[in-house]
């Protein structure tokens, strides 16, 4: 049976997973991201537990600056 998409739109809370899916990347990548402090580039995200999650619209601002950076370049 086929792996089911979480389309990041349907949600409210992210996971490295689904961030991993969306950007197309390893869940390494998106979980090093993460781990990265915000001021240098990385996606701001809070712990429950030993998990990390983010929230839809810190990440969707994540991406637009991004996206406007690479432009500037």
């Amino acid at each position: 049976m086929p792996k089911a998409s979480k389309n990041i739109q349907d949600y409210e809370i992210l996971t490295a997973q689904m961030i991993a899916d969306h950007q197309q990347q390893s869940r390494r990548k998106a979980y090093e991201l993460m781990a990265t402090p915000p001021e240098h580039r990385g996606i701001p995200c809070y712990n429950i537990g030993a998990t990390k999650r983010v929230r839809k619209v810190d990440y969707l601002r994540w991406m637009e600056k991004r996206i406007v950076e690479q432009v500037k370049r």
